[in-house]
This record gives C-alpha cells, sequence and structure tokens, in this order.
C-alpha cells in the first residue's frame, strides 16, 4: 500500500534533518542572498572607514591635536582616541542593518519567512539563522574596519586587536534587541523612520563617540549612559590604550549589554512565533 505521507514535498524534504539543523539553512540562505551584492559590501566595508578617518581622524583631528596640545584627548592622539568607537560603531549599524531589514522582509515586504516557516522550520530557527548569519556579516566589515585603522596607524595591532571582540559582542548584544523590534514591528514606515531619527543618529552624537562624554550637559551625559554605543566604545578604548577602567565598570558595561542580548532574543522567539503562527 502506497505511503500516502511521504507524498510531494515530503519526499525531497527529511523532516528530521531539518529540525536538527534547521538554523544552518537559515544561515546558508541568508548568506547566498548576501553574495548577490558582494561587491556593493567590500567597497562600503573599504571605503567607509577611508573616508571617516581621512576627515576625522587626520583633518579634524589635526586642529584638536594642535589645541589639545601634548595631553591629547584622553591622553592619546585624537585619531588613537576615536578609532575604537568608530568601530564599535560600524558593529552596531551593520548588525543592526543585517537583522531590521530581512526581518522586516520576511514579514512584510516578501513574506519569505511565512514560506520557509510551511516547512518543518520553526520560527525560532528562523530567527537565529537571521541572526548568526548576521553576525558573520558583521565579522566581515569589522575585519576590514580594523585592516584599515591599522593602516592609518590608528590601533596598534598587537595591543587593540581585543576591540574587534569588544565591538562584535556590543554589536550581537544590541542586535538582538533589534531583532525582536524589528519581528514586532507593524508599521514598517514608522518604526525605520524611529530607528533612524531617534535610534541612530543620538547613537552616534551623544556616546563618546568624537568627544568624552563627560564634556556634554549633564542631561545629555545620560544618554550617553543609557546607550549601547558608549558602553562598547569605552570597553574598545580599554583594550586598545589603556583608557582607565575600574573593574567594577567593567562588570557593568558588560553585562548592561548582556541585558540587550538575552532579553532581545527572548522578544524575538516569542514574536517570530506569534507571527508565524497567525
Amino acid at each position: 500500500m502506497t505511503d500516502l505521507s511521504r507524498r510531494g514535498s515530503l519526499v525531497i524534504i527529511d523532516t528530521d534533518r531539518t529540525l536538527k539543523r534547521g538554523v544552518f539553512y537559515v544561515i546558508e540562505a541568508r548568506l547566498r542572498t548576501m553574495m548577490h551584492w558582494i561587491f556593493s559590501l567590500l567597497t562600503g566595508s573599504l571605503l567607509n572607514p577611508f573616508f571617516y578617518l581621512a576627515s576625522l581622524g587626520i583633518g579634524v583631528g589635526t586642529f584638536i591635536n594642535q589645541r589639545a596640545g601634548s595631553a591629547g584627548i584622553d591622553g592619546v592622539k585624537y585619531i588613537i582616541f576615536l578609532a575604537p568607537a568608530l568601530l564599535s560603531a560600524v558593529a552596531i549599524q551593520d548588525f543592526m542593518g543585517e537583522v531590521v531589514f530581512p526581518t522586516l522582509q520576511g514579514f512584510k515586504w516578501e513574506k519569505t519567512f511565512f514560506a520557509m516557516n510551511a516547512t518543518p522550520l520553526t520560527g525560532r530557527q528562523i530567527a537565529l539563522g537571521t541572526y548568526f548569519s548576521s553576525l558573520i556579516r558583521t565579522i566581515g566589515s569589522v575585519v576590514i574596519y580594523f585592516a584599515v585603522l591599522v593602516g592609518f596607524g590608528a590601533v596598534d595591532p598587537a595591543r587593540a586587536w581585543p576591540s574587534m571582540v569588544t565591538s562584535l559582542y556590543a554589536a550581537a548584544c544590541f542586535g538582538a534587541f533589534m531583532l525582536g523590534a524589528a519581528a514586532h514591528a507593524e508599521n514598517d514606515d514608522l518604526f525605520l523612520n524611529l530607528m533612524g531619527r531617534l535610534l541612530i543618529m543620538p547613537l552616534f552624537l551623544f556616546s563618546g563617540t568624537f568627544y568624552p562624554i563627560s564634556s556634554m550637559p549633564l542631561p545629555l551625559q545620560w544618554l550617553g549612559w543609557a546607550s549601547p554605543l558608549w558602553h562598547a566604545t569605552e570597553l574598545g578604548r580599554w583594550v586598545s590604550y589603556g583608557h582607565h577602567l575600574s573593574g567594577s565598570m567593567i562588570a557593568i558595561h558588560f553585562g548592561y549589554l548582556a541585558i540587550f542580548l538575552v532579553t532581545g532574543l527572548l522578544w524575538a522567539f516569542n514574536r517570530f512565533d506569534y507571527r508565524l503562527s497567525k
């Protein structure tokens, strides 16, 4: 007697294997998609740090170094002060872009997540696959950015290489939170406007990226303290050139970022399962 349960798509889909390896299948699908514009990704990863360092690190930095004198900014030249912040910023921004837009595409624009979920793939597997593929993409950006920083003499590679780790850690933590936020968003236009105007710009301007956070008025310092970019920048400067941090502050920086990681992934799992079950 013919086994009707094995007809159609089930003949070519190994359900048990999909349940075990589903996350890797989603990662593979995302990476294959990225390969269609690999040239654009690589070009942006190279030109972005080049122009930032040429204009700010060298151009503006020369003026700041003259005004600051031998003391420098935080005891170092401006380009050395700036480098860990830029590395953290590009890691966080790239990770955000790689989780937000594919998630909106999957739920709203092309509804690809519903097609994935029509197979044995679960919502949690789709969420994790999107998350880890974004991490892989961000690792590439950070490595390229760090290489450009070395070329400009902004970092000592033998000492500052852990700044890549702290930048990726911060990006992975905040990226998890943004994955949950994007999965929750019903109005994509409103969400993208809020993200651009109330999140990305304040992160960049009020997180001690271009100047010490202590130089800002106290109310604005609170924005910096709440920003994941400030915590990432502080850790990056600590491992890059010995920026002073007490043991308790190091623990606070890592712990604060970990809150985004845990809450973000739990939020994402909940929203993916909920929206794919509707």
